[in-house]
């Protein structure tokens, strides 16, 4: 298909030259990027910061550009939740790939090294609270990705048939889709980390299994998503953002990682009596690795 320009009503810049949701211009983000869901979180990574170039903020999307000795790291909040993911992914990729001025995709593209650093629920007894878990992939049971044209590989559709095969869903609801985690990202992501597939939930409180006053639809959903396994693969968390940041990385050719720190064991009953400490404290250890990339 041929290079068409991109309508004002398709990609909005404003009147300072930056694109409408994160309000940040291409010359203001870094190729490495770190996502955190809470805007209050990004002022927890970047005090770690050698030097901040820059703070920009619009909504719930902040982002803090600066530098851990010669490495120029991007810190960006996304809110909750995989619409939101889409937005993100979407003005990330358009910040490093469309040319603002002519409104034409750039013949050379940039793949960004985007790496989430957030919270989530442990699906398995052993993982306790106040540890890492490293996405090995993320599988979405929320409607992002149905949207988007994708490509799986042969090892993908594999282990999403055997999913299909013994994790219930109620009729109607979820299509689950599957993406693997950069693998040259995740290398260097080994040592002091679990390593599992996550699942990306649309909502915190059924979605997950959480039956407060609304009755659960498919009250064994928690049991199901922690007895399936497939070759070596166990589903060891839940949260809400990893798959759409796997599928969108997919469609749009970024390398991405998703770690979360555990601040609950939702087998154990368990949630960490310090959930803030837990964060700070992979903050500290993530940076120490994402700085040598």
């Amino acid at each position: 298909m041929d290079n068409q320009r991109i309508a004002e009503s398709e990609l909005i810049i404003n009147n300072r030259g930056a694109i409408y949701h994160l309000d940040v211009r291409p010359d203001e983000l870094a190729d490495t990027i770190i996502t955190v869901g809470d805007p209050d979180r990004v002022g927890s990574v970047s005090k770690h910061f050698d030097r901040i170039e820059g703070k920009f903020q619009h909504r719930e999307f902040v982002t803090h550009t600066g530098y851990i000795g010669h490495k120029r790291i991007s810190v960006v909040s996304t809110g909750i939740g995989t619409d939101n993911i889409d937005i993100v992914l979407n003005e990330l990729d358009a910040l490093v790939n469309i040319d603002f001025n002519t409104r034409l995709v750039k013949p050379d593209l940039t793949s960004l090294k985007i790496i989430r650093l957030g919270t989530s629920g442990a699906l398995q007894e052993s993982i306790p609270v106040d540890s890492f878990v490293v996405s090995s992939h993320g599988l979405g049971l929320d409607n992002l990705m149905p949207y988007y044209a994708f490509e799986n590989t042969t090892a993908e559709k594999q282990l999403l048939e055997a999913f299909r095969g013994q994790v219930f869903l109620q009729p109607g609801g979820a299509s689950p889709c599957l993406f693997e985690a950069s693998a040259a990202l995740h290398n260097h992501f080994r040592d002091g980390f679990h390593t599992g597939i996550t699942v990306t939930c649309p909502g915190f409180y059924a979605p997950q299994g959480r039956a407060l006053r609304g009755t659960l639809a498919n009250p064994n959903l928690i049991d199901n998503l922690t007895g399936f396994s497939y070759e070596s693969h166990r589903i060891t968390n839940f949260e809400m953002e990893t798959s759409g940041i796997y599928g969108m990385g997919r469609v749009l050719g970024h390398q991405c990682l998703s770690i979360s720190a555990i601040v609950a064991n939702r087998i154990r009953k368990e949630f960490s009596k310090d959930g803030g400490a837990a964060v700070a404290a992979l903050i500290e250890k993530g940076l120490g690795i994402i700085a040598t990339l």
